[in-house]
């Protein structure tokens, strides 16, 4: 825009109508120098916006179970051992409900085996139940340092404050997540892209949102190619450069 703006004058003072005019003219003289915005359909265009927000709230999830996992290691470290396992971590539904429960090593240390069975229910879990529980008290048992007591209850009501964060940042990405799917599933190009390896339902729709389903966005299959991709560490978002 200010390379056009230099034809027409040199002054550097910013002018709405001048630019208007300036917008304009390159319409009027180079339309034929550029593409014209895509023309993606109503559902990828609701997908787009679904999948951008579930991103945005996974991202948004993050804060709350940093906090909680510093303020964790403060005082009960076993928590954070206890949900240190693979696809499990503070963020899962067992480790919210168990601490929402008992947010500190002496509540913990008082779960019986039936309340932790219950517990390991409510949160979802059906598989490997009793390991799980045998596993949780085995840790929930073990000697570490303690607080004093009013500071372990204090830090506690600080934890389960952090938890009610987490637990409401934790379903609005799921909820989140949900939409995309069933929105996702409902475009004819889902089967293609989640052919791919490596692409499921949640990254195939970010895929789609960036690259649309205006199929002369791209001339060839070079052109599209040129639209270089790049995974950003730690996160799963797909990112364009035209």
């Amino acid at each position: 825009m200010a390379r056009y703006r230099e034809r027409h004058t040199v002054a550097r003072a910013k002018s709405d109508h001048a630019d208007a005019m300036t917008l304009a003219n390159i319409l009027r003289v180079d339309a034929d120098h550029h593409r014209p915005l895509p023309d993606d359909s109503e559902l990828v265009q609701a997908i787009a916006v679904l999948a951008r927000a579930q991103q945005d709230a996974v991202w948004s999830r993050q804060q709350p179970a940093n906090q909680l996992r510093s303020l964790l290691r403060e005082y009960f470290p076993a928590a954070l051992k206890a949900f240190h396992v693979k696809n499990i971590g503070l963020t899962s539904r067992e480790a919210r409900t168990v601490l929402q429960a008992a947010p500190t090593p002496g509540a913990a240390v008082k779960l019986t085996t039936r309340r932790l069975h219950a517990l390991l229910r409510a949160s979802g879990r059906q598989r490997n139940l009793k390991t799980w529980v045998d596993r949780l008290q085995a840790l929930f048992h073990e000697e570490h340092l303690r607080r004093l007591p009013l500071v372990e209850e204090a830090l506690g009501r600080q934890a389960q404050a952090l938890l009610l964060q987490l637990d409401a940042a934790c379903r609005a990405a799921d909820e989140l997540a949900e939409a995309t799917s069933e929105a996702f599933h409902q475009h004819p190009d889902a089967a293609i892209i989640t052919s791919f390896p490596g692409l499921a339902d949640l990254t195939g729709a970010r895929v789609l949102a960036e690259l649309g389903d205006d199929r002369t966005r791209f001339a060839d299959a070079r052109a599209l190619k040129a639209s270089r991709s790049s995974w950003r560490k730690g996160v799963g978002v797909l990112t364009y450069d035209n």
